[in-house]
């Protein structure tokens, strides 16, 4: 009777209408492969409703040299009264610099708040709850970075529960290696963010050189900015239009880097949304003769009809949506046909509920994913989970080889081969993260 009643408890949190006996085939499956670690606090055979959330730790660290993905990470931790733990990562850009101790406080009051005493394999209705009563039918960048981490621990525990990987929680898994993409870092000198910066603006036989690097390395997508990311020491607000001069060296950094590299790897333009609709169609027009894959961010991200006018001035696909939430803001920007591409966030967009509902969307929609990533360990391995599962999708952003910093901090390291990241069968979100580590290198 309990066996019956927790093949039951699968489906439901499955969101699956298979029959009963699919499900007892899935799991015969993953009794057979998972190969799992303390690590990762596995219990298939647990209650599901006797289930409960007891406690939050939010983990605020500093990263080493060079940085690379932030300089600063915000971690969650759930843990259940079964002994199961969820990771979950904030991941909003600089939004939070200078409020380190606030994201404590705050992660503490909402995990009292909506969390506490409730079971995780309600995700959906937890998600909603924490979307209705700290949104407003508004969501904001910042709010849906806190719920992001929340719901990512939550799918984390729930697949640890039923001892799968989170994809097979989705629908199961589509590919078993999913292709990245990487800056272009100076991998030789393992520079920070103002060399490798100034390379991209000023030096393009060294971009060119470093790309050759990482190319044999056996990335197939590389990218980089070839306009400056800023005005006045950050004085100067976006949009601003362009010089001649740094148009000038766009056009001549993204010749000399494709004459490098020819056709062994995509060539992606990041704008960052700096710049104004005129001077992205401008820069489009003098950069698209060397077929770059997209052009990211060409405008400030909210305005969806001027990203719809770029996308159909151009012959450069549109990637955007780092700095985009909820399915709502995707599908405004999906109406207006202004994108190629979807770049949701795993740790802003809402997590890994979002980010399926968005994934859908994109796919009506033609638009094909390419989730951000610019943060941690704990992101790349949620968006892993939604790329192994999405029919639609094209590319995964990777802090270089997502390795460096990451080892320093994770239990067990991600698997990167040529160009891609290796799909695992460790249940939950795949990561786990190591907390005696994490306390080295607190804030």
């Amino acid at each position: 009777m309990l066996k019956h009643k927790n093949r039951r408890n699968f489906l439901k949190a499955a969101g699956l209408t298979m029959a009963l006996p699919l499900a007892d085939g899935l799991a015969q499956s993953n009794n057979k492969s998972q190969s799992t670690s303390s690590n990762y606090n596995s219990s298939a055979g647990g209650t599901s409703s006797l289930m409960k959330l007891t406690k939050v730790t939010p983990y605020v660290i500093r990263t080493n040299a060079p940085h690379w993905g932030g300089g600063t990470w915000f971690f969650v931790r759930l843990e259940t009264n079964t002994g199961l733990v969820g990771w979950g990562e904030t991941a909003i850009l600089g939004a939070l610099n200078g409020l380190q101790k606030s994201y404590q406080t705050l992660i503490n009051e909402v995990f009292s708040y909506y969390l506490e005493g409730k079971n995780p394999i309600d995700r959906e209705a937890l998600y909603q709850k924490m979307v209705k009563g700290m949104t407003h039918q508004h969501a904001d960048y910042v709010t849906m970075g806190i719920i992001s981490a929340f719901d990512v621990a939550l799918w984390d525990i729930v697949g640890k529960h039923f001892n799968t990987p989170v994809y097979n929680l989705l629908g199961g898994r589509v590919r078993d290696r999913i292709r990245t993409y990487t800056y272009i870092y100076n991998t030789a000198t393992m520079g920070e963010a103002a060399e490798v910066i100034g390379d991209w603006t000023s030096r393009p036989e060294q971009v060119a050189k470093n790309a050759v690097r990482l190319v044999n390395e056996g990335f197939t997508a590389l990218k980089f900015d070839p306009t400056p990311q800023r005005r006045d020491g950050g004085n100067t607000a976006p949009p601003w239009e362009l010089s001649m001069v740094e148009y000038d060296h766009a056009e001549r950094a993204v010749s000399t880097l494709r004459e490098a590299i020819g056709n062994r790897a995509d060539i992606l333009i990041g704008t960052h949304g700096q710049i104004t609709p005129s001077a992205a169609k401008r820069l489009a027009a003098r950069i698209e003769k060397y077929d770059p894959l997209w052009m990211e961010e060409p405008c400030p991200p909210r305005n969806f009809k001027e990203m719809g006018e770029i996308a159909r001035s151009t012959t450069i696909p549109i990637a955007t949506g780092e700095r985009l939430v909820s399915m709502f803001e995707f599908q405004n920007l999906f109406a207006e046909g202004a994108c190629a591409f979807a770049q949701p966030d795993l740790g802003s967009c809402g997590g890994i509920t979002a980010c399926k509902k968005i994934a859908t969307l994109a796919e009506a929609n033609y638009v094909l994913m390419a989730p951000h990533v610019w943060g941690g360990p704990i992101i790349t391995a949620a968006a892993m989970q939604i790329c192994a599962n999405v029919p639609n999708f094209l590319v995964q952003e990777s802090i270089y080889k997502s390795g460096g910093f990451f080892d320093e901090i994770v239990a067990e390291p991600f698997i990167w081969e040529n160009g891609d990241l290796i799909v695992t069968d460790r249940p939950g979100i795949g990561i786990a993260l190591d907390e005696c580590k994490l306390e080295k290198f607190k804030v």
